[in-house]
């Protein structure tokens, strides 16, 4: 029996009824179908794409353009699944104005169902403008891939009691503009449980431990398909890049021992039009 849709109603029942949640994010129309055939709650077209996808060193580059083109076909598969569609660096953090006329873009040009934002205190008037106009919005906080630039690295964040707080107070600030759910990327287990007590929407962890109301992962990561920097915290249920290389390095061998293709592997004509064709040949 299919699935009826998951609405963002859905999403904050899952608290409630204490249900994990799940997300993965994806990036195109295959694995977008087999994440709704699997059961999977949400997918994300994350800007991770820069690091997974693109080559990208991190996600800084990544452009609204690349965000809509990948977001296309994520709605396309996606089933029953709940799209997000992350905003990139630099699509909100200039103005209010900039902020709502992007998110109004991801959802009018791709038909993602809502959009996620990084950061905390300083961009909470924004998220309360863009559900003001009519945008379900996700935020993201703890870890926020788009300031690497600032840390210099990726870094654990909530490692005591005061930085703790402070994450609390954005997700509350957060929580308060009206996003729906929060992703905690990278915190340490203890504050993630507190701020998920905290709060009265979900919380999704990225490496931020199990006390949370549901969790997130990269596909690349899960897969073994990402090539670049792996979070630690990511788990990897195969090895698929080993047997993408076996697999290649088995068809370049077919193809130069002359094994394929094999006759299962074309088509040919009725013997009597081959015979004409041959006919033909002769007579030139």
């Amino acid at each position: 029996m299919e699935r009826k849709k998951i609405t963002v109603p859905d999403i904050l029942r899952r608290k409630k009824e204490g249900r994990k949640i799940t997300k993965i994010n994806l990036h195109d129309y295959p694995t977008a179908v087999l994440a709704s055939r699997a059961g999977i709650d949400m997918v994300m077209i994350g800007d991770s794409i820069g690091m997974v996808v693109l080559g990208y060193s991190n996600t800084i580059p990544v452009t609204m353009e690349e965000m809509i083109h990948h977001a296309k076909p994520v709605v396309r598969g996606s089933g029953s699944c709940l799209v997000v569609c992350d905003m990139p660096f630099m699509s909100y953090q200039t103005s209010i104005e900039e902020a709502v006329r992007n998110a109004g873009r991801l959802m009018k040009e791709t038909g993602v169902d809502c959009v996620k934002m990084e950061g905390g205190v300083e961009i909470k008037e924004k998220v309360k403008a863009i559900v003001e106009a009519g945008i379900p919005v996700i935020g993201h906080i703890g870890l926020l891939p788009q300031r690497v630039s600032l840390e210099g690295k990726y870094r654990v964040q909530g490692k005591d009691a005061a930085s703790a707080k402070e994450i609390l107070e954005d997700a509350l600030a957060i929580e308060k503009a009206g996003a729906f759910c929060i992703v905690l990327e990278s915190v340490t287990s203890e504050a993630a449980k507190m701020i998920t007590e905290r709060l009265k929407i979900p919380t999704l962890g990225a490496g931020s431990g199990p006390y949370l109301d549901g969790q997130s992962l990269n596909l690349y990561d899960i897969l073994g398909l990402s090539l670049g920097i792996v979070p630690r915290f990511a788990k990897k249920y195969l090895n698929l890049a080993e047997d993408v290389v076996r697999v290649l390095g088995e068809f370049k061998k077919e193809v130069d021992e002359g094994k394929f293709p094999a006759e299962e592997n074309f088509f040919r004509m009725d013997p009597k039009e081959a015979q004409n064709l041959a006919g033909k040949k002769k007579k030139k």
